[in-house]
């Protein structure tokens, strides 16, 4: 997946936001773990992009499973 990039702000890319299918492969849970892993503030929430729409920050989702590596 290519990032996208904010041409407002030269040499600042926005950032990649990843729907749930994308989520689940790159973490390997499921949707009800991740969403209880949520709820218990253990997993990133996602950004609301509409009312019916979220998705998460890859970067976040990158610090997550830095941080599960680290501690394992």
């Amino acid at each position: 997946m290519q990032a996208n990039h904010d041409t407002s702000k030269p040499g600042r890319p926005s950032p990649t936001l990843l729907r749930l299918p994308m989520v689940m492969h790159m973490t390997g849970l499921g949707r009800s773990t991740i969403y209880r892993m949520i709820a218990k503030k253990q997993f990133p929430g996602p950004i609301r992009l509409s009312d019916r729409a979220v998705a998460w920050r890859q970067v976040d989702l990158a610090a997550w499973i830095e941080g599960r590596v680290a501690t394992h």
